[in-house]
């Protein structure tokens, strides 16, 4: 072999080799692209949507430990200093009302895991995402109509009994028991809480169903969200929801940190500037950009919104019970205290988001849910030392589902698997092929809706 065809063989073989390493890198990734198309692959949205599952369930039953145990000490209830990084391991303070008494779910402020010999139990914050999910398969639809979420929710949620329903949504429940539909069941007029944190912990699952496609996802989401919110509530809702949306398009090669600060200032661009949610985030931010610690900055937050009532914030001047420790834009607030100084970690961001304050099961669970699926099952795994339960009972928190509410993490990923199917071919012009599917590239503007 003379020199020249031995160089070109070493060329041809380190070329092949580099091409099989993309090919490899390239089956890992979640999407690749092309000039004119997004292809994702299914197997691996599944892996996703499982651990979008897991992650919410971890990081819910982990923030109801401290689940209204601090909420500031304007009014009649009175909850001393908010808890710090200090408190994490130690003993739980009891919630407003608990009665002194401890969460019966740790003895300290710590994960609450399922290993798999359990079965994971269903809250507020997974049941009614559930339900929706449930609905869109079962109707093999994208947009549900009025009657679809009103029967449901009838259905589907106990009547007599405990319900597990609070402010908005029981408000929203009663309404429609008695005849009335969506959105007319968040019709302030007709819902006196239609400004609280109902909808954000009930409709991020929408941005999953319509991957890279934030508008589509808002379209979808629009009912369920105005089922229970009006005005901040649901733009702050729709702000979740965009970046669940674009989590499948984040770059990969790019750390945790600078891809949860792409999908939040990308949800930015919803809030409408003249609402005290667009201003509650670019304050959060500020603080958090200024190096002060995420206990000063959740202080901070505190001080500005609920004593001052800055920004058009005036839940303080309602006098309602507990002081608004349900309210969208207070928990909203907190929420972006562990969204940013979490910057990705999963263990760091539900550590600070149990111990933010108020409603502290509701922001654990939505970021729980979105890093549970940028990170994917088997990472999420692997966070934690025992082998976690795949297991879910939606009959703990509803009822009338098959097999007596017991369901799979991957039956539950399958159907959304399903329902996205659906939504790329019947809804943004894609195709299925091989396991993959194909989305034509769209320019997306997210701008706030016109709310004059």
């Amino acid at each position: 072999m003379n020199k020249k065809r031995f160089f070109l063989y070493i060329c041809l073989l380190v070329l092949s080799n580099s091409c099989n390493q993309v090919q490899k890198e390239n089956k890992k990734r979640l999407i690749n692209q092309t000039t004119d198309n997004i292809k994702i692959s299914k197997k691996l949205y599944s892996d996703k949507l499982y651990g979008f599952w897991l992650g919410e369930c971890i990081a819910n039953w982990t923030g109801l430990v401290t689940e209204m145990d601090k909420i500031g000490n304007i009014g009649e209830i009175k909850t001393g200093d908010f808890y710090t990084r200090k408190d994490w391991g130690k003993k739980d303070s009891s919630s407003i009302w608990g009665n002194g008494v401890p969460s019966d779910l740790s003895p300290t402020i710590d994960f609450v895991l399922r290993d798999s010999s359990q079965v994971w139990g269903s809250d507020d914050d997974t049941d009614i995402e559930y339900i929706y999910q449930h609905l869109l398969f079962e109707n093999d639809t994208a947009i549900l109509t009025p009657k679809m979420i009103q029967k449901g929710w009838l259905k589907h949620i106990k009547d007599k009994e405990e319900n597990f329903l609070w402010v908005s949504n029981q408000k929203a429940f009663d309404l429609m028991k008695e005849g009335m539909f969506p959105p007319e069941t968040s019709n302030q007029k007709n819902n006196e809480h239609y400004n609280m944190i109902d909808a954000q912990l009930t409709t991020e699952i929408f941005g999953l169903f319509a991957p890279t496609r934030p508008d589509f996802a808002l379209k979808m989401s629009y009912l369920p969200i105005r089922t229970t919110a009006q005005k901040d509530a649901a733009w702050i809702s729709e702000f979740y929801v965009i970046m669940h949306s674009l989590a499948s398009s984040l770059d990969e090669r790019q750390d945790k940190k600078t891809q949860i600060n792409w999908l939040a200032s990308e949800a930015r661009k919803r809030l409408p500037t003249d609402s005290y949610a667009s201003k509650m985030y670019d304050y959060v931010k500020s603080k958090y950009e200024s190096n002060i610690t995420w206990e000063q900055t959740r202080d901070s937050i505190y001080n500005r919104y609920q004593v001052l009532e800055k920004d058009g914030y005036n839940i303080t001047s309602k006098n309602l019970y507990c002081n608004g420790c349900f309210a969208s834009g207070i928990n909203y607030a907190a929420s972006l205290v562990s969204l940013f100084y979490g910057e990705g970690n999963f263990i760091e961001t539900i550590k600070i988001g149990t111990l933010c304050g108020w409603d502290s099961d509701n922001p654990t669970a939505t970021w729980g849910g979105l890093l549970g699926f940028i990170y994917g099952k088997e990472k999420i795994e692997a966070l934690f030392p025992t082998k976690l339960s795949n297991k879910f009972n939606i009959h703990r928190t509803r009822r009338n589902f098959e097999n007596n509410g017991l369901d799979t993490f991957e039956n539950m990923s399958s159907k959304g698997i399903s329902i996205v199917d659906g939504v790329i071919i019947n809804h943004l012009g894609g195709k299925s092929e091989n396991g993959t599917w194909i989305i034509p590239k769209s320019k997306i503007e997210i701008n706030p809706e016109n709310h004059e």
